[in-house]
């Protein structure tokens, strides 16, 4: 059962009261910050990591972005990058802090969200540790990448077994020699794999689904990469026949591989087995009946929404908020999500495709906010 925040003011932390709370200060927080503030409307950003572009930072070592410095930027600022780089984690991560620091966003950091109900008067209830907040309109903009997702039959593997989800992977050099299966084979499965294969065997468990033709990084890609952009932005989006026919197999994680490719992995000595369904003897076992003998295991099996702490009527059979195609709550008409996989469109989710989703919930909450207070 959710409790809902208690809003009686104390002495060390009394209510603090907004028109608008956006919840989480990675990008597509960040960016509906700026459109809100060029709307006049008044806000406060709530980022529960101790600073900006601290997501990014987490992530493995030798992460880039799958998009080019030139699709890379927030509304209002492009990438300080060649436009034909792609961004590694710590340059996107500085940009967010630089982004942030240089638009004046109001952004309160190291404040975890535990908890948001409706008041009888219709407003928001936040409550984060000790901390009230309440608000007119709240807009979600936690990403995605939300709460790691690992199979249950994990903790049975053996002991000696080192296993962790990709989100806790950094370098080769923090596994125990040996082989290794990376469980998902997906664009960060593809990744780590590819990876790993410089130094010892790996096997790569799971459906090795679409990929993107071409490489990104290359001639090739410098002249189709704006095609595609424009596919990404216009075609498979919630407006076309196409994309709403898309829409299910990609917010099902089926979307294609974007930098590397399947002969890739094979001339790295990477072995393709079938999907992992469990464990037999401590040791991870493949549909096909095989046991593998490896010294650890990257679980590269996503993410899962993390909004348990929303207490209202909003949450939809997958987990996240049941919104309309533009982020807004249909059962809240109050209540915003921004930054979610195909929102609207299929790049709703990146840097550069977020920008578009946060300006027209800004606008509506500006809108609505006249309303309110006439």
């Amino acid at each position: 059962m959710s409790v809902q925040p208690q809003l009686e003011p104390t002495t060390a932390s009394p209510v603090q009261r907004h028109d608008t709370i956006v919840i989480g200060g990675g990008q597509a927080g960040l960016a509906t910050g700026y459109h809100l503030a060029r709307r006049g409307v008044p806000f406060v950003i709530l980022d529960a990591n101790e600073r900006t572009g601290d997501s990014w930072r987490a992530r493995w070592d030798s992460m880039r972005l799958f998009t080019p410095a030139r699709r890379d930027g927030l509304p209002g600022r492009r990438f300080p990058a060649p436009r034909h780089s792609f961004p590694t984690r710590v340059e996107m991560a500085d940009y967010l802090e630089d982004y942030a620091r240089d638009f004046g966003l109001r952004v309160e950091r190291g404040v975890r969200v535990d908890a948001l109900a409706q008041a009888d008067d219709g407003r928001f209830l936040v409550a984060a540790g000790e901390r009230r907040y309440c608000a007119d309109h709240v807009v979600i903009a936690t990403g995605p990448f939300q709460r790691a997702h690992v199979p249950g039959f994990a903790c049975e593997l053996d002991p000696r077994i080192a296993h962790m989800h990709s989100s806790a992977y950094r370098t080769p050099g923090e596994l125990p020699e040996g082989d290794v299966l990376v469980v998902g084979a997906g664009n960060s499965g593809a990744d780590i794999a590819l990876e790993l294969a410089a130094d010892r065997r790996v096997f790569l468990s799971g459906e090795l689904g679409p990929e993107i033709p071409f490489n990104i990084e290359g001639p090739v890609g410098r002249l189709v990469f704006p095609l595609l952009w424009q596919v990404w932005s216009h075609v498979l989006t919630f407006g076309s026949p196409i994309g709403r026919k898309a829409l299910p197999k990609i917010r099902a994680g089926m979307e294609p591989r974007i930098r590397v490719k399947k002969n890739w992995l094979a001339a790295a000595g990477i072995e393709f087995v079938p999907r992992t369904a469990g464990a037999r003897d401590g040791q991870p076992l493949l549909d096909d009946g095989r046991v593998l003998d490896v010294a650890a295991v990257i679980w590269a099996t996503g993410y899962r929404p993390a909004l348990d702490w929303i207490d209202l009527p909003v949450i939809a059979a997958d987990g996240d908020v049941e919104t309309d195609h533009h982020g807004l709550a249909t059962a809240c008409p109050v209540l915003y999500r921004v930054g979610r996989e195909f929102l609207y469109a299929f790049n709703s989710h990146t840097v550069g495709g977020v920008g578009r989703d946060a300006k027209r919930i800004a606008r509506h909450i500006a809108s609505a906010g006249r309303e309110i207070h006439p």
